[in-house]
């Protein structure tokens, strides 16, 4: 009898041993961001009206229509004076960059970051298991990581990665990679770096899609501490719930949005072109089918499914229609949305019917850092932060496009709230946003480039 009733337990304990084991390694399988640090470059770099024109009439491949176009881009941009450019671009020598001013830019950032991020943490250099790196337009030999790993002598089994090529999307790509690494390292602290290679990449030629970029990237750059060890929850700031990216690679329009070449005189730069809309708004449609699901509360799913049923269903790919019914507020407290420019913030916003309360980080974070590419969601946590927007409990929804094309988006929980002294890149001005006005001073100071009647001004 008692071999019988053996032999009918001995599954069932199996089976509580295999569910007690499942539950255990998920609890290891948990990403949380125990602190950040952005970059913020030294005053004698920015980039004021003053700076933007005297850099833009050192182009001696401008004429006229390319000033007014730039006029008007600078304009319209939503970047405000207080920007910051690479050394080699406010030391004149855009023309001809170096390496070593490639170099030099790249550990003014890392190594800002990365001293003070180790330092307010507590935690050594030599306790980081994993190190994931991303710059899209620069790749050294060796690489950027190996640059870290010996400045900071970090341990011989360090699992190193370097991206490139990502594009400002790129920081929530090291990020799932981190989330991934996590599931087979127990017990384990991550670094990712992302930010942006400017100085080389500045673009001095007269094609109008390329001369965008100029207008809109700046310096700028964050390092996150990430860790899956629970006894370690009660120190994170954020937790992350969930993420899902999105490619539509395989698109020839979509991939040729966005992409670095060099124009008919040999110039490199980066090019971007109208159809950057319309791809954003196919990836974002993509990713919102696969994210909304594990975001909204089912209540909200089912409101939403008789709204559509009701409307019928619509082909309307433009950005502004994409999530047209949706109401994310019912599961997403703060939208902290990449600030590649005023169209694609406004594009969002009005897909998702977002109110001015909810763009303003992304404005902000634009108007005073500029594009500051992969690194520049964190300067909009930033700006939520340093307002003591966020609180315990809420959830937060990252969103950024890339190149590629990518839409990449996740969603936070806040796990506790930093005090404002931790805040550094906004501390000191954090009273002063929003500014009363955001008018551009590039309009009353250069407006006399769009008067006709001097067409016949040759600008030397």
């Amino acid at each position: 009898m008692e071999l019988l009733i053996a032999i009918y337990l001995l599954p069932l304990f199996y089976a509580i041993f295999q569910l007690c084991k499942l539950v255990f390694e998920r609890r290891d399988q948990c990403c949380y961001m125990i602190d950040y640090e952005c970059y913020k470059a030294t005053e004698d770099r920015r980039l004021n009206t003053e700076n933007s024109a005297n850099l833009i009439l050192r182009n001696k491949n401008l004429g006229l229509e390319e000033y007014k176009f730039l006029l008007q881009t600078i304009v319209n941009s939503g970047i405000g004076e207080d920007t910051y450019a690479p050394k080699n671009v406010i030391q004149e020598r855009e023309e001809c960059p170096s390496l070593d001013d490639a170099l030099s830019e790249m550990d003014d950032i890392l190594y800002d970051t990365l001293d003070k991020l180790f330092t307010r943490t507590g935690i050594s250099p030599s306790e980081i298991d994993i190190l994931v790196v991303n710059v899209s337009l620069l790749s050294t030999v060796p690489s950027l990581t190996s640059r870290i790993i010996n400045r900071y002598s970090m341990r011989e089994n360090v699992k190193a990665f370097n991206l490139s090529g990502m594009g400002c999307s790129a920081s929530l790509v090291a990020i799932d990679l981190v989330q991934h690494l996590f599931k087979c390292h127990k017990r384990a602290f991550a670094v990712v770096v992302s930010t942006e290679s400017m100085g080389p990449n500045w673009y001095c030629g007269k094609e109008r899609s390329m001369m965008l970029s100029n207008c809109l990237f700046r310096s700028g750059g964050c390092s996150m501490l990430f860790t899956n060890k629970r006894s370690l929850k009660h120190r994170a700031m954020l937790k992350l719930k969930c993420m899902f990216r999105t490619h539509i690679g395989s698109n020839n329009e979509a991939y040729e949005c966005c992409m670095q070449i060099e124009d008919d005189l040999g110039y490199r730069g980066f090019r971007l072109t109208k159809s950057l809309t319309k791809a954003a708004a196919q990836a974002f449609t993509v990713n919102l089918r696969v994210l909304v699901p594990k975001v909204l509360p089912i209540w909200e799913l089912l409101r939403y499914a008789i709204v559509s049923y009701r409307r019928g269903k619509s082909r309307n790919t433009k950005l502004d229609r994409v999530g047209e019914g949706l109401n994310l507020k019912t599961g997403v407290k703060h939208f902290c949305i990449h600030p590649g420019g005023k169209a694609v913030i406004d594009g969002v916003g009005t897909s998702l019917g977002l109110s001015d309360y909810d763009l303003e980080p992304a404005r902000m974070a634009l108007y005073r850092f500029g594009n500051t590419s992969a690194g520049g969601l964190w300067y909009v946590l930033g700006y939520m932060e340093a307002k003591k927007r966020l609180k315990k409990g809420d959830k937060i929804l990252m969103i950024s496009f890339g190149a590629g094309f990518k839409c990449n988006n996740c969603v936070w929980e806040v796990m506790r709230e930093r005090d404002l002294k931790e805040a550094s890149v906004w501390k000191d001005c954090i009273d002063s946003y929003p500014p009363k006005t955001q008018v551009n001073p590039f309009m009353e100071k250069y407006g006399w480039i769009n008067d006709e009647t001097l067409s016949f001004v040759r600008l030397d």
